[in-house]
């Protein structure tokens, strides 16, 4: 029968044939073991530790393999353990080291769940359901914002990511750690999910990115209605404490929902007990009193903002001042801090009115009307003694790599899409998410390097993970067997060798 318009047509294969469509995943999972994450997951993760069924790392790693190649809900698990050729190399990396004794459980284990090694949906969505705590939720009071405490298993993720830093730091030294803390609004059907700011069910994670690593160092799990800046001072002490050893000087970047006076006080009074002094920039809000001190600026104080394009310095569009503002909240005290106040003003052509609507249409960002024309006005406060166009381009690197993360937790990862109503399972998901995006961030930084680093998952996947291969057994050792001459061939024979070279970390 004629399936459809060109000569050729699908029909099952009804042999096993132990070929695989995911030839470059085992790379991770070689880098995985390398790195120590499946011990790691042991050692933080107990809600199976005593079980006779799937273990927390069996559970972990599925769903870290799931994000890996481009699932994103719990059913896509099925597609993984169809995968005969990968469940082949699975079923060998997982009794890899195992005791003799240990190797008889998971056999056995193994004929009583149809020699399956993924999970399934149902046993996943039991696991899942251990993170969330009912108790945190009689706490909620209508219309405030408010953060569940996260029970012993959800805590548990944080840990095996200080482990996962500590070995990228033993392999990559960095002194400084940069770190650009920002929200993310994540839109949802769920039932339970809460409105954000822009009127729509959503979760807003916050995240901490620690620049020159390219990687998260801490992430906390919030419902839509939480803002960006809420406890904002807590989440700062809790990524510094993530940092590894090594670092010895600490650097913040943050919009707007950074603008807290406590949080400026602390870091630049220096009393933390490691890290002392933080030098920050950090969006302010540009409210009628810093617009009148704009305002106040003289023509010959405005000063172009250059970048740097290709290695040529470019003149922008943009200008910038040093303004001289005190803010009300600080300004009380003669022993109150000082700060740096920069704003930079960029010319926008003023629309007239359309015909038939009352008033103006608003902007989404701050304007004024000066003398000179019409601008979008933006401010930044710091106490670093950097000069002011370089300092503010230093900012502006915040919106490029954590932002784009940012989009790849929820486009390219399983970030966007949620598997319960239950807050709990939620943030255990996206927890899961964050290691997977980290791991692939460990497996561009040290092991691919190069033009690799800014790669996005689509192109490693269509390059590197979903290769074709068959699964081969032989003399009780598994062959991977990819054809020679494709182009990533090379790369994995290289990818392996790296991986082996590669420091363990000191835990």
């Amino acid at each position: 029968m004629t399936q459809g318009v060109l000569p050729f047509n699908y029909v099952a294969e009804k042999e096993t044939t132990n070929i695989t469509c995911y030839g470059g995943l085992p790379a991770y999972l070689d880098l995985a073991h390398a790195l120590g994450l499946q011990k790691s997951i042991i050692r933080h993760l107990t809600i199976r530790r005593d079980s006779q069924g799937w273990q927390d790392y069996q559970i972990v790693t599925a769903l870290i393999l799931l994000n890996l190649a481009g699932g994103d809900s719990v059913d896509d698990l099925k597609k993984l353990e169809a995968d005969t050729g990968f469940c082949k190399i699975l079923r060998k990396v997982i009794i890899h080291g195992l005791k003799p004794t240990e190797k008889r459980k998971f056999r056995k284990f193994l004929q009583k769940n149809n020699n399956r090694v993924i999970p399934s949906p149902s046993s996943v969505f039991r696991y899942l359901s251990s993170f969330h705590d009912t108790d945190q939720e009689k706490n909620r009071e209508s219309g405030k914002a408010f953060i569940p405490m996260p029970n012993g298993h959800l805590q548990g993720f944080s840990k095996i990511l200080k482990d996962l830093l500590s070995f990228v730091q033993t392999n990559c030294l960095h002194k400084t750690a940069t770190l650009d803390m920002d929200a993310t609004l994540i839109a949802t059907h769920k039932t339970n999910a809460l409105y954000s700011y822009k009127s729509h069910k959503s979760y807003q994670p916050i995240n901490t990115w620690w620049a020159e690593q390219g990687m998260i160092i801490h992430t906390e799990f919030r419902d839509g209605n939480v803002p960006a800046g809420y406890e904002q001072l807590r989440v700062l002490k809790e990524s510094l404490s993530c940092l590894p050893e090594g670092v010895k000087a600490v650097r913040l970047r943050s919009d707007t929902a950074g603008y807290q006076h406590d949080l400026l006080k602390y870091c630049d009074q220096g009393n933390h007990t490691r890290f002392g002094r933080i030098e920050f920039a950090i969006g302010c809000d540009v409210t009628s009193v810093f617009k009148l001190a704009v305002s106040k600026v003289s023509k010959s104080d405005w000063k172009p903002l250059y970048k740097m394009h290709h290695g040529i310095k470019v003149k922008t569009s943009t200008e910038w001042a040093e303004v001289c503002f005190v803010p009300n909240a600080i300004g009380h005290s003669k022993n109150g801090p000082e700060y740096r106040y920069l704003v930079k003003r960029t010319l926008l052509h003023k629309q007239e009115s359309l015909p038939g609507l009352a008033c103006e249409q608003s902007l989404p960002f701050p304007t004024m009307d000066m003398k000179t024309g019409y601008y979008k006005i933006f401010g930044i406060v710091t106490n670093m003694a950097m000069g002011g166009g370089k300092l503010i381009n230093w900012h502006h690197e915040r919106c490029g790599k954590s932002e784009e993360a940012h989009s790849v937790m929820k486009e390219d990862l399983a970030g966007g899409k949620f598997p319960s109503n239950d807050f709990g399972e939620n943030a255990a998901w996206w927890w899961v998410m964050m290691l997977s995006l980290n791991l692939n961030a460990v497996m561009k930084k040290l092991v691919l390097g190069g033009s690799w680093v800014n790669k996005r998952m689509k192109a490693i996947r269509f390059s590197l993970i979903n290769l074709p291969a068959r699964i081969v057994e032989r003399s009780r050792k598994l062959f991977v067997k990819v054809k020679g001459s494709h182009p990533s061939f090379d790369l994995l024979i290289e990818i392996r060798r790296t991986i082996l070279q590669l420091k363990l970390s000191p835990g």
